[in-house]
């Protein structure tokens, strides 16, 4: 019988219905399923209080995460695949994800091991996952497919959504506005993947080191975003050893040196995005050659296409 081991931290809950969609057509396919939640030590809190939520953001891009509680992984059991299941916590993967994987016991659970990487999120994850694949290589991991599930509202509707959601754990409609996140028919989707996986596992191809979910429109990638997102991933960078400079986690010295971040980030969002966007619109034939190099890079492994859900 083939193993899979599913690492996941789900702090709202909607990755975890995220997961238990995918598992499922493995669990009644015959094949061993081992769900890990990571546990942060002290926990983080849901929803967050104000500062706690900005307070998260330096160690977080500069991958210095809070630690993980001991795992409840069985030694005796083999894997033969690694799911990893992750949010996005400011362009970065979030603290308990980084914390497993620059860990020892994390470092020793993925050496050699295929691993699928499912990303959850608002719509940004093209540099998290530039990260992610790199803490997956140093590692030991191989990574074979990566699936992207993302909030479908447009761009300036989530800006007001999903910080409502982390900040009082209310995700409903709001002011005509759509409920935040995946929506149930996402989630109840993603059932596809954990079929092409079980199918994949009864003929040993997680061996081969090719993707076993293509065709099945695992991402989609958006170069605007991308481009976008890696200036402000440069910026967040150097805000954050700013913040670090001013104290730890938690202390109350870091909350003028927050302030200004806060304040830098709301007038970035009011101003640059829309300015940014729209240059970027009218110099689309000039990024055209750049657009298609960023679709290329980020719909790897597992890719865009829809070929196999058609033919189905």
């Amino acid at each position: 019988m083939k193993n899979i081991l599913v690492i996941s931290y789900s702090q709202s809950g909607q990755l975890a219905g995220i997961v238990a969609a995918l598992a499922r057509p493995l669990e009644t396919g015959g094949i061993g399923v081992h769900h890990e939640v990571l546990r942060s030590d002290p926990a983080f809190p849901f929803p967050w209080p104000f500062f706690t939520f900005f307070d998260a953001f330096p160690e977080s891009v500069c991958l210095d995460p809070r630690p993980n509680k001991p795992l409840a992984i069985p030694t005796d059991v083999r894997f033969d695949l690694v799911i990893l299941a992750w949010t996005v916590w400011y362009l970065s993967p979030s603290q308990p994800i980084t914390a497993f994987l620059q860990s020892a016991e994390g470092k020793r659970l993925l050496a050699g091991k295929p691993v699928v990487s499912l990303v959850a999120c608002r719509n940004m994850w093209f540099s998290a996952f530039d990260t992610l694949k790199t803490l997956v290589a140093e590692a030991g991991g191989r990574l074979v497919d990566h699936v992207a599930l993302i909030d479908e509202s447009p761009a300036l509707v989530t800006f007001i959504t999903t910080p409502r959601w982390m900040l009082t754990g209310r995700r409903n409609r709001f002011l005509g506005l759509p409920p935040a996140g995946i929506t149930a028919q996402q989630t109840a989707g993603t059932a596809r993947f954990g079929e092409a996986l079980a199918e994949a596992l009864a003929r040993d191809a997680e061996k081969t080191g090719q993707p076993m979910l293509s065709g099945l429109c695992a991402v989609k990638v958006t170069p605007h975003l991308a481009m976008s997102e890696r200036i402000a991933h440069r910026a967040f960078r150097v805000w954050s050893k700013l913040v670090r400079l001013c104290g730890c986690a938690g202390q109350w010295r870091r909350i003028p040196a927050l302030i200004l971040f806060i304040i830098y980030l709301i007038v970035i969002i009011l101003t640059v995005v829309p300015i940014n966007f729209v240059l970027q619109r009218l110099a689309a034939p000039l990024l055209a050659r750049r657009a298609a190099a960023i679709i290329r890079h980020y719909e790897q492994p597992s890719g865009a296409d829809a070929t196999r859900m058609i033919h189905e």
